[in-house]
């Protein structure tokens, strides 16, 4: 049946952030990641059998590795092996160069992060350029999260990608604010509240507004409420065999009448996200809970300032739910091939991501990561002292094997900026924004 939204209340996917250094001027749509060279043929070195060797790895935004000083580790642990990272400042500028590459076999890194919102892309068309690396030197499938290793790979076996970091998602609320409402300030009562119901949290926002300070919202907005039903979803978009299905999706259909929910009972503060009057929202605290993954805590730290540091608390989100994370491939056309498996194994063994998230909040895609002290013991000082290894952990390994298709995030994307913004602000009906996402979804579809 096809949605029709309310007015009122394997191709199989197996199928984040940057760094340091300006990718070369290559990195363009159509130039090459790195030089436009042919693929050497010698020996492999890194770690010693093949002499000095010098590994690029190709990221976008801030991955954290050179932050947290795993490269300098490493070159110490192998003395023949020197790192170089390439970043380019976002994904947006960054993917279809790497495909323009993969497709040439030409300007290719070493190693080529990938967002998990392409990989389900990568693993569809591109699986045949990339190495195996289920099987390389140093690689414990058992290490990884079952549904992140899934996502990269093909429905041969071949795993061509190695989970980095992942974004399970989590409520955070403003204690003061839930306190002046008359709600429960304690996090196992507020997680208790909407426990397994994303309806249950609205209900909690309804009786929020009842008794709401002045001036503020129940949640920032509707989009960020419909990005947290639909990501506890193993399908939304794309069905099993990669075609479209977002029009007769329970999944949209049910997020996409939760956000309706929010936006016509004015629970929300209207906000799009990761804008500035999103981070003024957050200073002047104009809103009471957030949908947060893992990463988005330094983020909130920062945009609320230290005058909030005793006002924030982290409480369990009504169904597991993954926003973010990504992949190192190493390319067939790579110069150093076994090398740069067996760096990027070392990067994404337990105990380097345990130190990741210690030192850069990037939250492990090892579950063998969450015994370790780094994360089991983990705990936020800015959000009233939140166990955020506990809470994250638990919350990531509940998480479900999502099927993604090509054009997931860009389908979300017109869903949410097309369609629901629009309501949310009064510009539309729901039925008039559904139909103005569709029209954009199947322009991008070339339907």
């Amino acid at each position: 049946m096809r949605i029709r939204p309310r007015t009122s209340n394997r191709t199989r996917t197996r199928t984040s952030r940057g760094l340091a250094a300006v990718l070369a001027a290559g990195l363009l749509a159509g130039c090459a990641l790195l030089d436009d060279g042919p693929p050497a043929a010698e020996p492999d070195g890194g770690g010693g059998d093949g002499g000095p060797v010098t590994l690029t790895v190709g990221v976008f935004g801030v991955f954290g590795f050179e932050e947290a000083g795993l490269y300098d580790e490493y070159e110490k642990l192998y003395p023949d092996v020197t790192i170089v990272e390439k970043a380019a400042p976002s994904n947006e500028e960054y993917y279809p160069a790497l495909r323009d590459a993969l497709d040439s076999g030409r300007g290719l890194a070493d190693i080529q992060a990938v967002e998990v919102g392409n990989i389900s892309e990568v693993v569809a068309t591109r699986a045949d350029r990339l190495m195996d690396l289920g099987t390389a030197t140093g690689v414990d499938e058992g290490a990884f999260l079952p549904w992140k290793w899934d996502q990269a790979t093909t429905d041969e076996n071949k795993t061509v990608g190695l989970g980095t970091d992942i974004g399970p998602m989590a409520v955070c609320y403003r204690k003061d604010l839930f306190r002046a409402a008359g709600l429960p300030t304690d996090r196992e009562e507020v997680a208790a509240l909407w426990f397994s119901d994303w309806e249950k949290y609205l209900g909690i926002g309804a009786d929020y507004m009842a008794n709401a300070p002045a001036g503020t919202a129940f949640v920032d907005s509707a989009a960020g409420v419909y990005n947290g039903s639909i990501s506890s979803f193993p399908v939304r978009y794309f069905g099993r065999e990669g075609e479209v299905i977002y029009q007769d999706s329970p999944a949209v259909e049910v997020s996409w009448d939760l956000a309706m929910q929010a936006a016509q009972g004015e629970m929300t503060a209207r906000l799009k996200q990761f804008t500035p009057a999103w981070d003024e929202g957050f200073a002047e605290g104009g809103f009471a809970t957030v949908i947060c993954p893992s990463w988005m805590l330094g983020y909130i730290q920062e945009k609320a300032g230290p005058g909030a540091a005793d006002k924030w608390d982290i409480a369990t989100a009504p169904k597991p739910a993954n926003w973010g994370g990504s992949f190192l491939t190493v390319p067939e056309a790579g110069e150093h091939r076994e090398a740069a498996a067996r760096l990027a194994a070392w990067l994404t063994a337990p105990e380097q991501q345990a130190r990741l998230f210690e030192k850069r909040a990037s939250f492990p895609s090892s579950q063998a990561a969450y015994e370790l002290p780094q994360v089991a013991d983990a705990t936020h000082p800015y959000f009233n002292d939140a166990p955020t290894g506990e809470i994250f952990s638990i919350a990531a390994k509940s998480i479900p094997t999502l099927e993604l298709g090509a054009k997931d995030q860009p389908i979300q994307q017109q869903i949410t900026d097309a369609g629901i913004l629009p309501v949310e602000q009064g510009k539309l009906t729901p039925t008039q924004a559904w139909r103005a996402a569709e029209r954009k979804i199947d322009a991008l579809l070339n339907r």
